[in-house]
């Protein structure tokens, strides 16, 4: 691939949102997932009212020992639920609504209460759980 194919190639992922931790604003998301730590650690086995997010990219869903989940979110774990890009920024924009159309039901159970409307706040905070590994 040539340097110019290269390049537009990386613009056109940046500006769709989709290039991932090489475009990200890795510091902003450490900064947003503050809000996210009232509920959940990123320290492996650490549990708090939600389940440790330590390595949460690429992990199946509603596999963290020790943890209670909801029963929506054990249904879509059975389905093959695993948490990367695409379903991490539905989940966060709309916990519930993502479950109901991820299992198709129209009621589901479910823990979760915050809701991340804005695309940059969830792809910055995903961003950055993604640069903590797999």
């Amino acid at each position: 691939m040539n340097c110019v194919l290269k390049l537009t190639v990386a613009i056109a992922l940046a500006w769709a949102g989709l290039a991932g931790p090489a475009s990200a604003d890795i510091a902003k998301g450490e900064k947003n997932f503050k809000r996210c730590k009232a509920c959940h650690s990123l320290t492996e086995g650490k549990n708090l009212n939600g389940p440790s997010l330590h390595r949460i990219y690429g992990r199946k869903a509603a596999s963290v020992p020790k943890f209670r989940y909801s029963k929506g979110l054990k249904q879509a774990a059975e389905k093959g639920l695993v948490w990367e890009r695409e379903t991490l920024m539905a989940y966060l924009k709309h916990p519930k609504k993502f479950l109901q159309k991820y299992l198709g039901k129209k009621r589901v159970s479910n823990k979760m209460v915050n809701k991340f409307k804005k695309e940059k706040f969830r792809r910055d905070v995903i961003d950055y759980l993604e640069s903590l590994g797999k």
